[in-house]
């Protein structure tokens, strides 16, 4: 009995010990992620540790597949859930965690502004498909949409941004 129990309490503590080495590497890239798609930074750590959480739950089915992938859905549908209750956005100067991550934007603060600006939908497509680098297919299926919705959504978005960022171009050339 006693064996059994240790080999259980072994088998845990690898469970354990492979969430941890998953969350250490996998954290700060979902953090960033979600930081883009809810532009604070404190709602992106709540949204991190919340699908953490959850993977963690599944871990035993999760960790020979893909939980990055499950924990960047789990992201997004607690950022669709809080934004339908009326949670609202407000951007924030610096970006949590910042040394951590290789991609770093040359101006995080125009980025996560320009990207609040877009509808919810727009701007979870934007960046799971442009900074997550998330193939199209992946990214319907990730959010529950028609591939025609990704690719809709994904132009309308990055026009608005080319928009908005040649409007602040303008306004940076006429205040020189």
């Amino acid at each position: 009995m006693t064996t059994e129990m240790g080999a259980r309490g072994e088998m845990a503590g690898n469970h354990d010990d492979a969430f941890a080495e998953f969350a250490t590497a996998a954290t700060p890239g979902l953090l960033r992620t979600a930081w883009l798609i809810c532009g604070n930074a404190s709602q992106a750590e709540d949204l991190v540790q919340s699908a953490m959480v959850k993977v963690y739950v599944r871990w035993g089915k999760l960790r020979h597949g893909q939980p990055q992938a499950y924990a960047r859905k789990c992201i997004l549908n607690a950022h669709i859930d809080n934004h339908r209750r009326g949670r609202h956005e407000s951007t924030v100067r610096e970006l949590p965690e910042q040394h951590h991550h290789d991609r770093e934007p040359e101006d995080t603060d125009s980025v996560v502004r320009l990207l609040a600006t877009l509808p919810t939908r727009e701007r979870q497509v934007v960046v799971m498909r442009h900074y997550v680098g998330l193939p199209e297919a992946e990214v319907a299926d990730l959010l529950g949409i028609s591939l025609g919705t990704v690719k809709s959504s994904a132009s309308r978005g990055l026009a608005k941004l080319r928009e908005a960022l040649a409007a602040e171009d303008q306004k940076e050339d006429n205040h020189v």
